[in-house]
C-alpha cells in the first residue's frame, strides 16, 4: 500500500521489524517486492485509468501533460526517483500513461526501492553497533 499513490509510510514498519530481531535480508526482500509491486499498481492506474480520470476531474489535463514532459525527456532516469516520498507515486503512474515498456519500469523501480531499503536498514544496524 505504501507505493500506491496513498500516503502510508514502509521504512516505519520496516525499522519496527528490524528493532524486534527479524531477517534483515528477508525484510529488505520483502519490503522491495512489494513497494514494487505497489508501484505497479500506480502504473497500470496510469496505463487504463487516465482517461477516467481526467473525465471524472480526478486528474488535471495541464498537470498530466506537464509531467509527461518530463517524463519523456528523462524517462528511465526518473524512474529511479520512484523511491521518493512524494514524487515517486507519481513518477510510476506517469509512466503507466506514457505506456514506458513494463518489464524496464519493473527492473528499474525494483532497483531504486531495493536501494532505498537497503540503505535505511544499513544505517539502522549501523546505530545498533555505535550505541
Amino acid at each position: 500500500m505504501a507505493a500506491t499513490l496513498l500516503p502510508i509510510g514502509s521504512e516505519a514498519l520496516l525499522l519496527y521489524d528490524l528493532s524486534q530481531g527479524y531477517n534483515p535480508y528477508l525484510l529488505v526482500t520483502f519490503a522491495t517486492i512489494g513497494n514494487t509491486l505497489g508501484s505497479v499498481i500506480n502504473y497500470f492506474l496510469g496505463y487504463k485509468g487516465v482517461d477516467f480520470l481526467i473525465r471524472k476531474k480526478y486528474a488535471n489535463q495541464k498537470k498530466l501533460t506537464d509531467a509527461s514532459v518530463i517524463f519523456k525527456k528523462y524517462g528511465a532516469y526518473s524512474l529511479l526517483l520512484s523511491w521518493v516520498p512524494i514524487i515517486g507515486d507519481p513518477i510510476t503512474f506517469i509512466a503507466g500513461v506514457m505506456k514506458y515498456e513494463i518489464k524496464k519500469f519493473i527492473i528499474i523501480v525494483f532497483i531504486a526501492k531495493g536501494v532505498r531499503y537497503t540503505i535505511v536498514t544499513l544505517i539502522y544496524l549501523k546505530s545498533l553497533t555505535l550505541s
